[in-house]
């Protein structure tokens, strides 16, 4: 039995699906650039960024870490071509509510021995200060091998409050 929300997500792209006309894009960005940004729902980057289906890669994942995100970004350089970075971060990042310890403690309190022993190395990648994490994780991309020189990386806070993003570095 489906769940309501499994229902919408049906339904929502039936909707969609009956208007769709760009099946025939190719498959790397047409823009040769990807976003790396975070989860949270509050961001919509296609409408903030003025992405249109088939320009760029958006990346998502807790914090926009480009360690956590590394993976991702050689496919899109290496595969696919991306000649560009844009790093996004964002203010009222939950990412800045808890650190390592408190992360651990409560995957071993809400889930057990087995959870904690299963992440007990995993770094969460928590952000003290959003502007020095943007630069960190820009300076992560430059120092990084599997980075090209040839690839220009900036780093960016989008402010949630007022939908404007600035640039850090």
């Amino acid at each position: 039995m489906a769940s309501p929300i499994q229902d919408n997500f049906v339904k929502k792209n039936a909707e969609y699906a009956s208007k769709f006309t760009q099946g025939d894009l190719a498959l790397p960005p047409a823009k040769q650039y990807l976003i790396l940004t975070c989860m949270d729902a509050r961001i919509d980057p296609a409408a903030a960024f003025g992405i249109d289906l088939g320009d760029a890669h958006v990346i998502r994942n807790a914090g926009a870490s480009a360690r956590d995100g590394q993976r991702s970004i050689i496919i899109s350089e290496q595969l696919l071509g991306t000649k560009e970075i844009i790093l996004v971060k964002h203010t009222g990042c939950g990412m800045l509510t808890f650190t390592n310890d408190d992360a651990h403690g409560l995957v071993t309190k809400n889930l057990g021995p087995g959870a904690a022993a299963e992440i007990a190395t995993l770094d969460f990648l928590t952000i003290r200060n959003l502007e020095d994490a943007v630069r960190e994780d820009v300076e992560y991309l430059k120092k990084s091998a599997t980075v090209p020189d040839y690839v220009t990386i900036s780093g960016w806070i989008y402010e949630v409050e007022t939908g404007k993003v600035r640039n850090v570095v």
